[in-house]
This record gives C-alpha cells, sequence and structure tokens, in this order.
C-alpha cells in the first residue's frame, strides 16, 4: 500500500498536535480554542475535520488549487504591454485609473501593482523610521476657514517645454483637502501672487486664514524669484487690508497637507499633462480649471467636520479698491520742482491737483497688476505725465499745487498797482498832517 505525503506548515503541525489531545480528551473545548487564537465553533470544526479525513483535515481547502480571480494569461499579456508602452513610469494606482478610462480594463489596484513589480516597472520602497515624533493636527471644521498656500518650481511639462522648471502656484483647503486653486506662473513673485490671489477671492470670496511657508515662499530662494524680496511685505499688507489672517509656518512639516499635494501632483499632473500632449502654461492652466482640478478634488477630497462655508464675501470697499490692494506700492519723496522720481522714471505733477500738494510732501506709489502707475496723497489720486527723461533743475515760484489756480497777480509796474500804490501814498500823508 502506497503511503501519502502530506506537508504541512509549522503553524498547521501544532494545530494537528492540539486537534488530537482535544479529541483524545487531554483538554477540553474551550481550553482547545484559548490554544488555536480561535472560537470554539471553528475549533469545533476542525476537530469534525480532522475526524472524518484525519491529518488531511487540518490542511487549508483552498492549497493548491488555482484562484477563481485568476487574470488570463492573454490579458495579463495584453496589460503587461500596454503598462510598458504607455505607463512604465506611473505608479499603481495611477496606471489602474488609466487602465480603466482609456482602455476599459477593470483590475485591480493589487494586481496591477504586482503585474509592475514582475516587470519591474515599480519598485516597492521601504517605510521611512522617523526619528522625531511628530503629532497630527487636527483638520479645520469649516471649508474656508484656512488654505495652505505655495509654490513648487518643477519640470512639469518635462521636455515639451525644453525641460524647463516652472512654477505651480497652489491652494489646498485644509478642512476638506480639496485643491482651490492651480497656476501655472514665472515664478513664486509678487505679481503672480498677487494675480493668484485676486482670481481667487473674484471666484471664491476671501477665506479667514491663509497658512504658507514663510523661507521659502516669500524670501529669495530660487533663481526665477526675481522679486522676492519685497514679497512678505507687499502681501501682508494686502491681506491686512482684506482682513485675512495670515500665518506663517516655522518647518515644511507644519503645512503638511499642501507638502503632500506637490508630491503627488509631481507624480499625477505631470503623467496627465504628458498625455494630454500639453506643451505651453496657458493650455496647463485651461487643463486645471476646466478638467483636473475637479477630477482631483473627486477622487480626493474628504467631508468637513461642518458643513459651513467660512469664506467671507467681498466688501464694497474691497470691490471698489481691489486693484490697488493687489499692487506694489512704494513712497517717494516730491522734489521742489513738483517732480516724483521711481525706477529712473521721472513724473512731473500737474499744475492742478485734486488735493493741496507741497514741496517734500510723500506720495504713494501704486504699480498695478496691468503696469499702470498711479500716484495719491490722502486717498487722491494726483495729476501727472510722465516724463522722457530727467528735468533739468529750475526754481519754480510755486509755493504748493491746489485744486484750482491761484488767483492772477498783477506785477508792480502795472497801471492797478502804481494806482493803488498812489491812494496809498496820498492816505498818509493826510493822516500824518
Amino acid at each position: 500500500m502506497e503511503q501519502s505525503i502530506i506537508t504541512m506548515t509549522n503553524k498547521e503541525a501544532e494545530r494537528l498536535t492540539i486537534i488530537n489531545n482535544l479529541i483524545a480528551e487531554k483538554i477540553n473545548g474551550t481550553d482547545a480554542s484559548k490554544q488555536l487564537h480561535l472560537s470554539i465553533r471553528q475549533t469545533k470544526r476542525l476537530k469534525s475535520s480532522v475526524i472524518k479525513d484525519g491529518t488531511q483535515g487540518i490542511i487549508h481547502k483552498l492549497r493548491g488549487k488555482v484562484s477563481h480571480n485568476k487574470i488570463e494569461e492573454k490579458l495579463k499579456r495584453k496589460v503587461k504591454k500596454i503598462i510598458k508602452k504607455n505607463y512604465s513610469d506611473f505608479g499603481p494606482t495611477l496606471a489602474t485609473e488609466k487602465l480603466m478610462e482609456i482602455h476599459k480594463i477593470n483590475l485591480g489596484v493589487t494586481t496591477i501593482r504586482n503585474l509592475m513589480i514582475e516587470e519591474e516597472f515599480f519598485k516597492t520602497k521601504k517605510r521611512k523610521q522617523n526619528q522625531q515624533h511628530r503629532a497630527w493636527r487636527e483638520r479645520k471644521e469649516c471649508y474656508g476657514e484656512m488654505q495652505q498656500f505655495d509654490g513648487s518650481y518643477h519640470k512639469w511639462l518635462e521636455k515639451r517645454n525644453g525641460n524647463k522648471e516652472v512654477c505651480l502656484l497652489a491652494s489646498i483647503d485644509d478642512a476638506t483637502g480639496k485643491i482651490t486653486k492651480l497656476n501655472f506662473g514665472k515664478n513664486e513673485g509678487v505679481v503672480e501672487v498677487f494675480n493668484f490671489w485676486k482670481d481667487y477671492l473674484q471666484a471664491k470670496n476671501k477665506p479667514v486664514a491663509i497658512y504658507l511657508d514663510k523661507f521659502s515662499t516669500y524670501k529669495v530662494n530660487h533663481k526665477n524669484a526675481t522679486d522676492n524680496h519685497e514679497l512678505l511685505t507687499q502681501f501682508q499688507r494686502a491681506c491686512n487690508d482684506l482682513d485675512i489672517n495670515l500665518i506663517s509656518a516655522h518647518s515644511p512639516q507644519a503645512k503638511g497637507r499642501i507638502e503632500r499635494l506637490f508630491e503627488t501632483l509631481q507624480d499625477r499632473l505631470v503623467k496627465e499633462l504628458r498625455l494630454q500632449n500639453i506643451s505651453d502654461t496657458k493650455t496647463a492652466n485651461e487643463f486645471l480649471e476646466e478638467t483636473f482640478i475637479q477630477d482631483f478634488n473627486n477622487r480626493f477630497s474628504v467631508v468637513p467636520t461642518k458643513d459651513t462655508n467660512l469664506h467671507k464675501p467681498l466688501t464694497q470697499h474691497d470691490q471698489t479698491n481691489l486693484d490697488k490692494i493687489f499692487s506694489i506700492q512704494s513712497q517717494r519723496q516730491i522734489k521742489n520742482d513738483f517732480t516724483v522720481q521711481f525706477k529712473n522714471i521721472w513724473y512731473q505733477l500737474d499744475e492742478i491737483q485734486p488735493t493741496t500738494v507741497y514741496k517734500k510732501d510723500l506720495v504713494l506709489i501704486e504699480e498695478r497688476l496691468d503696469g499702470s502707475i498711479h500716484l495719491s496723497k490722502k486717498e487722491k489720486y494726483l495729476n501727472f505725465k510722465k516724463l522722457p527723461a530727467r528735468p533739468e533743475k529750475i526754481k519754480t515760484k510755486l509755493v504748493a499745487l491746489t485744486p484750482s489756480k491761484a488767483p492772477w497777480m498783477p506785477p508792480a509796474n502795472h497801471p492797478w498797482r502804481k494806482q493803488i500804490s498812489a491812494q496809498f501814498e496820498q492816505r498818509q500823508l493826510v493822516h500824518n498832517s
């Protein structure tokens, strides 16, 4: 009689010993279930299976059988071919989504992940061991309560844009994890940031607070950030005017939501732009606004604790002065000839002004986002013209510029003056006599 060889794991061998002790009544069912870490019902089932099938009864019934969920080799080869051609540098999750959206192949993320590992398209990473413990900060409760904001320089358009780095400005809502705005710009400078937030406020109104990185976003930290030396002051002033609380993070970990967003976008967005064959920032911004943001939020946003939108509507004052608020503001002193010098350009003030202007007065210069220059004093805009070159030094008898022309004073030899002088002298003689 031939003897069959039964292969068991150490765990199954240990279970068989316990079940045999239970059958031999050396222990009771309660003790056996504790040793097996199983329920009493499952322990009874194992006992019945061993009594019926012997040692074979302890082994799992599915061992050696083909899985019902195993994909066909033909489909497996097809998927590998598609991934190799189109998605070899994609992550398993994104590759799974594209296989479903574009190729109508519905397979699980784990299956795709295993196939990509098998073909060495994807390598598993060891989990980082953090040396420093950091506690998670709870999300804000309401949408619009705080926006995390930052910029990221990256080769977003790859070789289609000459392999140049482009700056992506992004804001994400802390309570919901929704991307509230994305925009490609030239740099992270004051003009680009002002344009970003002006568009944001006109579309969504004012958030309660903006959380940003004080070390990189608002100081010169990149060769393309040409005007960051005065960004913090300008942006802080604009937020104060709009009654928006500005919070500066002291570490990247403190604003982890926006940092993790950029990690995700540097994987997903780069590949989405590649699939759309987008090679310029204008088309990329249209794609972000029309397609990408909504799709991203549908996949990854969460439900806030409270269903309340805390964005504050723009006041009438905000709407009227929005161009002024989002302008680069500087102060200059009026010279003796009523000219103002700014960035090596000279401006001549007109004789008629809406308010009285004296020499040596300080005027506020606004550089608007549309490139225009405005001069103001005491909230009133002054009349001026741009000079083609530096004016020659002249002495002016004007003491001040006023809302209307000064009354005309006749010269000393004018007949009026002579007549008045003669009358005055005659009166003096009469008085003295």
